[in-house]
């Protein structure tokens, strides 16, 4: 391995530094200045430099490094079960659909609508007689929901506005705002058709704003079981709407289910064991343990660093005069150490999750899997650091870092243009295309013609109902692209490329950019000097009485 990052080389330099000026104040002064420049360049040092300083084993590296590999095969793990889990819901979202819905086809959801009275009826009625039908035609282990020993009943509610008389011949119309809701409750095993309930329950289309059918059906989840997982007991509640707000002859229709996963109440299980659950749990508490013990060790650096921030800016403040600036202060937090503490911080929150998961304590998957997914993100995105001590790879994370403050200062002048076009088009394209209804759907397509995606259908599927909107949608498009990729994107790309060429520069250069480095480069002793040890034979403090003494001594000869 080389040696660490350029920042800290030890430079061949004619700069005079701001601390020079006064070491005539004391003769201690200059000794624990030296020492000071050997802790702060200690501290910067990489894992094998500070190994052959003093024989420090790097007990970060080695336990970033089995975290990784064990935090990645908990993530694995988990994402197996959690697929499982969103496959299920899925699945049984489209099989109501199938089974509720009359003649209903996969991917016509979009345009599945009813346009006549009677077929709302004939769909109401549908649903009635395929929910009484359950148990004889699905092929799932689904069941009605009981509570108290009673089956919970279907709810069919009609929302409506309260009175109105409504004549487009005449293009006169009274009504009255105010909606009601019309509800009506049916019992599994107790089926009357809807036609049959119409003295009591009548659909009042011209005034009708939708129809919702609700209810609930319940199923387990049996496929975890070949995991060697206990099954988890799930509630689903189907709901049905009949959409008539707009009023345009046109009733749209949509089935969505709400899913809540319980802890099943009594359950049974032969033919399998389970340790497999118990080892799972024993190994995410062997996570959080690994995760605790680096989170301990970061912090302890990061509280070094501070000290030693503290330490420097005093004794530049003494001997100086001078402030230490932003910038060379902001180096004594490691920022991939504050990285490394957020990352085991989610990491152990989403392991406690996971075990309360495995024991059927808790069920929230997706909170989970957002822990577990943003720890283990960052977690890799921390091993550039160890990446950074080959001169090569140093480059790449030296230009990140220096180009992020103009980046971001780049993105906010950027994104004001972009939220302009995104507000712009939603307004005046957003009636005449589908992929500007909304402001979400706006964003993502003008994010994916800034990247060269989906740039033909974008332009083709504008509809020409209106010419001037038409015309419109075509400068609109052209300048977008124009402005951002052949302008915006450059730029962006030509930031970029500066600073890497300014960091290659200094580099090849080898002169030190600051402060801090001119500081750290009167230190000349190498890490396998011997002078970094902290036996008691070689204390800081001893080292520059030695030091001192041997001064002396050669100045005493070359008097003589």
């Amino acid at each position: 391995m080389e040696e660490s990052s350029d920042l800290y080389d030890v430079y061949e330099t004619d700069i005079h530094p701001p601390w020079a000026d006064h070491q005539h104040q004391s003769l201690e002064d200059p000794e624990n200045v030296e020492c000071l420049r050997r802790k702060i360049k200690y501290y910067f040092m990489n894992p094998c430099e500070k190994y052959h300083a003093r024989g420090r084993k790097p007990w970060k590296l080695i336990l970033q490094i089995i975290k990784i590999a064990i935090i990645t095969i908990q993530l694995v793990s988990f994402g197996l079960s959690n697929q499982m889990v969103v496959t299920f819901k899925e699945e049984n979202l489209m099989t109501f659909k199938h089974l509720f819905l009359k003649n209903y086809v996969d991917g016509i959801m979009d345009t599945y609508a009813v346009y006549r009275q009677a077929d709302v009826y004939d769909h109401i009625d549908y649903i009635f007689e395929q929910y009484e039908l359950l148990h004889n035609i699905t092929v799932g282990n689904h069941e009605y929901e009981k509570n108290g020993g009673v089956f919970t009943p279907l709810v069919m509610c009609q929302e409506f506005y309260k009175n109105g008389t409504i004549y487009p011949g005449n293009e006169t119309f009274e009504i009255d705002a105010q909606v009601e809701t019309e509800c009506l409750k049916v019992y599994p095993m107790h089926w009357p058709s809807l036609r049959e309930t119409l003295p009591h329950f009548d659909l009042h289309f011209k005034r009708m704003l939708s129809v919702k059918i609700t209810f609930v059906l319940k199923a387990i989840n049996l496929q975890t079981v070949r995991h060697r997982e206990l099954p988890d007991c799930y509630d689903f509640k189907v709901i049905i709407t009949f959409n008539n707000q707009a009023h345009s002859g046109r009733i749209k229709v949509d089935l969505e289910n709400d899913v809540e996963i319980n802890e099943c109440r009594d359950w049974k299980v032969t033919g399998a064991s389970a340790r497999n659950i118990y080892l799972t749990v024993l190994f995410d508490c062997l996570i959080i343990i690994t995760c605790i013990t680096s989170f301990a060790l970061c912090t302890r650096s990061v509280l070094n660093g501070i000290q030693l921030q503290f330490e420097y800016t005093l004794s530049c403040k003494n001997h100086s005069g001078k402030e230490v600036p932003w910038s060379d202060k902001c180096e004594f937090v490691n920022g991939w150490y504050i990285l490394i503490i957020v990352s085991d911080t989610l990491t152990i929150i989403g392991s406690i999750l996971k075990i309360e998961i495995q024991t059927k304590v808790l069920t929230s998957y997706d909170v989970c899997s957002i822990f577990l997914g943003t720890g283990t993100m960052l977690v890799w995105i921390g091993v550039i650091r160890y990446m950074g001590y080959f001169r090569k790879y140093n480059i790449l994370i030296l230009t990140l870092r220096a180009a992020f403050p103009n980046v971001i200062r780049f993105i906010c002048c950027a994104g004001i243009i972009y939220l302009g076009y995104c507000f712009c088009g939603w307004i005046v394209l957003g009636p005449y295309h589908e992929k500007f209804r909304t402001l979400n759907t706006v964003s993502e397509c003008l994010f994916s013609l800034i990247n060269g995606d989906d740039m033909f259908p974008t332009f083709k599927n504008m509809k020409q109902k209106s010419s001037m909107v038409w015309i419109f949608s075509r400068v609109y498009l052209y300048t977008f692209v124009s402005l951002f990729i052949y302008m915006i994107l450059s730029l962006f790309i030509t930031l970029i490329t500066d600073t890497y060429d300014t960091i290659k520069g200094q580099q090849q250069s080898g002169t030190p950019t600051s402060e801090l480095q001119i500081f750290l480069s009167e230190c000349k002793d190498l890490p396998n000097s011997g002078v970094y040890r902290l036996d008691k034979s070689n204390t800081c403090f001893f080292n520059c009485c030695m030091n001192r003494c041997r001064k002396h001594q050669e100045r005493l000869t070359s008097e003589a």
